[in-house]
Order: C-alpha cells, then sequence, then structure tokens
C-alpha cells in the first residue's frame, strides 16, 4: 500500500476542453498542487499528481462546431491550453493523459471494460430518459428542478436508444459499507452524508454507452460493437489510472494506485464517490482512499457568468496580482468544503494585511535588526520546523484554508513576541536570544509556507537560514490604488 511504501498519490477532476480554464478549475488544481506539495516537501514522500483532459465529450464537439472548427483541430488547441495553464499556475503534474491518446488511453479504458463485462456488469438494452449534455448524465424526474438540470438550469433533452448499461446496483452494499467503514473517505462530511442518502434511495444501473451516430463519431470504441462509443463518464474517469500507466506501465501503475485522495468540485461528486467506485469494484481494482470535495467560487456574491459580465479570468489576475498571492488568496480565503467568494476589493484587503503589512513586514523587519547585529544564526533542526499539531492535524484532514489560517495567526504571535522581547533596546546574549527566537520562529512558518506560497516560502527560508542574515527587500510591494 502507499504508506508502506512512502508514497502519495493525488489526481484532481479531468475537465472538459469546451472552453478555457476557469477560476473554479484553478482553485481545484491549487488545492491538488498544495497537498502535493505539503506531502512532498514537508512530509518527503514520493508523490504522484496526474490529471488529463476529457475529450471525447458531445459538449466538445458542439463547441467546436460553434467555433467552425474541426472537432480534433479544437481538442488539440485545447488539450494545449490546458497542459500550458497547469504549468503556468504552477502545478507540478507527474502524469497527464488526454481522452483522444489512442496509444494509451483507449487500450486502457477498454480493458477496464472487458474486466467490467467478464465479471457479468455489462448489458444492453433499450432506455428512454431525460438527459442534460451539459452534465452528460440522465437524470430523474424527481432529480430536476423546476424540469431543469439541477447544475445547468437548462431544460433536458429525452433521449430513447438502445446502450450498454453497468450493474452498478450489484455495488450498492458494497459502497455504502466502504462508506460507512470509513474505508472511502469523503470530506467533508456534508458531502459524504449526500452520498449516503443517494445510495441508500437504491442505486440504478446506468448507461455506459452511446450511438455512434448520436456522439457523433467521437469517442473510444465499445469493445466488439462498432455502433457504440463509450459513455464519456465511463471513458474520463478511466483518465485516472491510464495517466498512471494502467495497462501498459503496470509497475507505475501498482506503486502508486489506489489514489490516497481524489479532488473534485461538488457538482461531480455522485460519478466519483459511487459509479466509479462501482466500475473499480467490478474491474477488481483497488478504490480511492479520499474523495476530496470543494465547493465553488462567486463573484462578489453573485455566480458568474458572461451575461452578467462578472467572469474573472484568473490568467489576469496573476498577470494583475502575481501567482504567489493568488494561490494565498485562494487556499486560505476560500472554505476548503464550501462556497466561496473572489472580489478585488477584499483580495486587496488580503494582500495588504496578510502579505504586505503582515507576512512581508515582519520578515523585513527581522532581517533588518538580524543585519544590524553582530551575530550568527543556526538553521532550525527539521524536527523543530515540523512541531506543529495543530497545522498538521488540519493539513492531513484536508482542511487547507483552515491550515493557512494557523499560519497566518503564528505571524502575528511572532510580531507580538518581538514587540513584548524589543531586541533593538538589548544586547549581546539577552539580544542574540529574542532575534534568534524571531528568526527560528520565521524559519519555520517559512517551512510550513510551502504548500501555499511556494516561491516566497523558499526565499524566506533561505534567507534566514544564513549564518548571517542581510537585510531584505520587500517581498510584496504595496497594491497600486
Amino acid at each position: 500500500m502507499s504508506n508502506t511504501k512512502n508514497t502519495f498519490t493525488i489526481t484532481f477532476a479531468i475537465p472538459y476542453v469546451n472552453a478555457r480554464p476557469h477560476l473554479g478549475h484553478v482553485l481545484e488544481w491549487l488545492q491538488a498542487d498544495s497537498i502535493f506539495r505539503y506531502q512532498r516537501d514537508i512530509l518527503g514522500k514520493d508523490v504522484w499528481l496526474g490529471a488529463g483532459t476529457d475529450e471525447n465529450s458531445l459538449k466538445n464537439v458542439q463547441a467546436a462546431a460553434k467555433a467552425g472548427k474541426d472537432p480534433q483541430a479544437w481538442l488539440d488547441e485545447y488539450a494545449k491550453i490546458f497542459e500550458d495553464a497547469y504549468k503556468f499556475f504552477g502545478v507540478e503534474l507527474t502524469g497527464f493523459r488526454r481522452g483522444s491518446d489512442q496509444q494509451h488511453h483507449w487500450p486502457g479504458v477498454q480493458e477496464l471494460w472487458r474486466r467490467c463485462d467478464a465479471a457479468g456488469d455489462i448489458y444492453k438494452k433499450t432506455y428512454k430518459g431525460l438527459y442534460c449534455v451539459g452534465c452528460e448524465s440522465f437524470y430523474t424526474e424527481d432529480e430536476l428542478v423546476n424540469g431543469l438540470c439541477p447544475e445547468h438550469l437548462v431544460p433536458p433533452e429525452v433521449v430513447e436508444e438502445e446502450n450498454y448499461f453497468f450493474r452498478l446496483s450489484k455495488y450498492q452494499d458494497k459502497i455504502l459499507q466502504l462508506i460507512e467503514r470509513g474505508e472511502l473517505n469523503i470530506v467533508s462530511e456534508q458531502y459524504k452524508n449526500e452520498m449516503l442518502g443517494f445510495i441508500r434511495k437504491g442505486l440504478e444501473d446506468f448507461s455506459i454507452s452511446r450511438s455512434h451516430k448520436r456522439a457523433r463519431g467521437i469517442g473510444v470504441p465499445v469493445p466488439g460493437d462498432d455502433n457504440q462509443v463509450m459513455y464519456v463518464w465511463f471513458d474520463a474517469l478511466a483518465i485516472y489510472i491510464t495517466a498512471m500507466g494502467w495497462n501498459f506501465d503496470m509497475a507505475t501503475f501498482e506503486k502508486y494506485w489506489p489514489a490516497d485522495v481524489q479532488v473534485i468540485g461538488k457538482g461531480i461528486n455522485r460519478f466519483h464517490s459511487v459509479y466509479w467506485i462501482g466500475m473499480l469494484l467490478s474491474a477488481g481494482l483497488a478504490t480511492p482512499k479520499t474523495v476530496f470535495v470543494h465547493g465553488y467560487i462567486t463573484a462578489d456574491g453573485q455566480k458568474m457568468s458572461k451575461s452578467l459580465g462578472n467572469v474573472i479570468d484568473p490568467f489576469d489576475l496573476v498577470k494583475q496580482y502575481g501567482l504567489e498571492p493568488v494561490r494565498y488568496y485562494l487556499l486560505k480565503e476560500i472554505p476548503t468544503h464550501s462556497d466561496g467568494d473572489f472580489s478585488h476589493t477584499r483580495f486587496a484587503e488580503v494582500y495588504t494585511a496578510d502579505l504586505a503589512n503582515g507576512l512581508g513586514n515582519l520578515c523585513s523587519r527581522v532581517a533588518k535588526l538580524a543585519s544590524s547585529a553582530d551575530h550568527t544564526f543556526t538553521p532550525a533542526a527539521k524536527e523543530e520546523l515540523q512541531d506543529h499539531p495543530s497545522f498538521f492535524e488540519a493539513m492531513n484532514q484536508y482542511e487547507i484554508s483552515t491550515a493557512a489560517q494557523i499560519l497566518q495567526s503564528d505571524l502575528a504571535k511572532i510580531d507580538q513576541q518581538l514587540n513584548q522581547d524589543k531586541p533593538w533596546k538589548l544586547s549581546g546574549a539577552d539580544q542574540q536570544a529574542a532575534l534568534a527566537k524571531a528568526v527560528t520562529s520565521i524559519q519555520k512558518v517559512a517551512f510550513l509556507l510551502q504548500p501555499f506560497m511556494p516561491e516566497t516560502a523558499k526565499k524566506i527560508y533561505e534567507h534566514f537560514s544564513q549564518p548571517k542574515i542581510s537585510a531584505l527587500q520587500p517581498l510584496f510591494p504595496r497594491l497600486a490604488v
């Protein structure tokens, strides 16, 4: 298992490539990346972070048609946009797989299909249902909100055709047991209870294929049936394992699977906490340990929409404020497992209070005091850097925003202690002791700050780990009014 091998595996949701990445995507990527850096840089584990692009979707075909482009050309263009975006936002992926990858992904998901079929869990029938193209999902009448899809608030299409179905009902009791026993940990409790309620109502078998005609020829062919392609969710969920080498690099796959945590948005919880689990059980594969569910982001208290003109471009945010402050805001200010809000006003307040006047001012102040004193400083021992139970508890429970708030509180305490000790009024051993206390405390915060602002954390940690500490240039320039 991954803990005995000192490995840790993280995935985040596989996005459609029907539009450019939005702020919700970036929040999720940074949450996953913060876990990655915590496990790798603070705990010292061998960490695998994987993602991909969901390309065999009717949504993508429609987006290409609307733009007047060839579907494959569109997929190539937008897959590149997402790959570049991961790099732009500093997300260090270990594995990446495109849904249109016919060399590795298609054979892998077809092998998953064959395993489920061999278990007696795939059968064919004619089905009529209410289908939302936006969700790529069927809904029952009672799941609709005033006759509309609960996610997209549009009327679903009535669809009737012969498809293959997955026998999810067979795994109802087993999935329920996994969640109730904590073998599948869904965080937070709210999302766990939602899934328990969904399962206890009775799981229905779900369609896992579409006609070649309705899919417009886009999709992974069903083994042995040229008239059907795989349903996008059966296909896309398999990217988590094909990105890791399933079916072609089994040494890597066996080293890192199952995932320790899969980071997703609340709108796709049941696909990951129920459908995906059933598929893995059917195929005889291990199930993930944790499904980490986050909420949505609003803009100034309103849902973002093009019609309201309030869509916040995450690329523009980074160009305006810098990547590290944007990382900090999203990871600290947005509640990790519930909805949160972004506003430029609030961003400026947090930037000024926490970063410019808080962390930045404290570091400059202590560096100046240390540089003017004729003392030699010693880097803190690793045991001392890692002695912070409340921070580690928060991170181990995936309470990322809480962990960031704990570090902000630590900075306030360091500042308070500095004002109490008044090293500028001391001399000799007393001054050295007071300054050493402040320097060590800053080293510790910087070490633990790596998941949130890795470049800033590195700069601070290296600066305050020198025997002779020099003055420090401002880390966070004042924002232009």
